[in-house]
């Protein structure tokens, strides 16, 4: 069976890459390139793509959320992201949204053309260099926070003031605001926003949610 690839990058070093990649193997084509989601959506139906290489970071965004919006309109898609830096948060969220394999631009061609065939094969199966490295530290991050931290989080999360956790705590707003400055402190953030996106990006609050 010969794998049908769609190579998505706004990057035309790196689909060039791929396609010489493809080049030299029996069973993969390069069916067709994008440098957008909204491009690759046709391409994809019009070559009846397998599998797709994503960046992680197409157009300076979200990568990420492409690949999911394509995997809803193509449920069978095998798709792989590449990503230009190492980062386990990016690892996370292909992980959750059940997307096929993850690896940095800087991997052998070896470990892509093993991804991609992966991603032929068993494309709601993740795989990524590492994973198991990472899902240790995820679980270690797991334990980072108090439950009543936890809580407070969660409630952060939800657009509650500071009185309304008290409240719903039945503490005191100082004690509230003592739970905050660790959460501060433990996260290495300075506000509301950013402590957030950090907890959302190493699934603290999934884990809150779980407690």
């Amino acid at each position: 069976m010969t794998i049908r690839l769609v190579a998505i990058d706004e990057h035309v070093l790196l689909r060039l890459g791929l396609a010489r990649v493809a080049a030299g193997c029996q069973d993969v084509e390069l069916a067709g390139e994008a440098s957008t989601i909204a491009e690759a959506t046709g391409i994809i139906a019009e070559t009846g793509a397998s599998v797709i290489t994503i960046d992680a970071m197409l157009g300076g965004g979200d990568g990420i959320a492409g690949a999911c919006r394509l995997r809803s309109e193509h449920p069978d898609l095998g798709i792989v992201v590449l990503s230009p830096v190492d980062d386990d948060a990016l690892l996370y969220r292909a992980l959750d949204a059940s997307l096929s394999a993850y690896l940095t631009k800087a991997s052998p061609a070896s470990a892509v053309l093993a991804a991609i065939r992966h991603a032929a094969v068993a494309p709601h199966s993740f795989t990524a260099p590492g994973l198991a490295s990472a899902l240790d530290r995820r679980r270690g991050q797991h334990g980072l926070l108090s439950q009543r931290e936890g809580e407070v989080l969660a409630l952060m999360r939800d657009g509650r003031s500071l009185p309304s956790i008290a409240q719903e705590m039945h503490v005191s707003e100082a004690t509230v605001k003592t739970y905050v400055s660790r959460l501060y402190s433990k996260l290495r953030v300075n506000n509301r926003s950013q402590a957030l996106m950090v907890a959302v990006n190493r699934g603290l609050l999934a884990s809150v949610d779980a407690a």
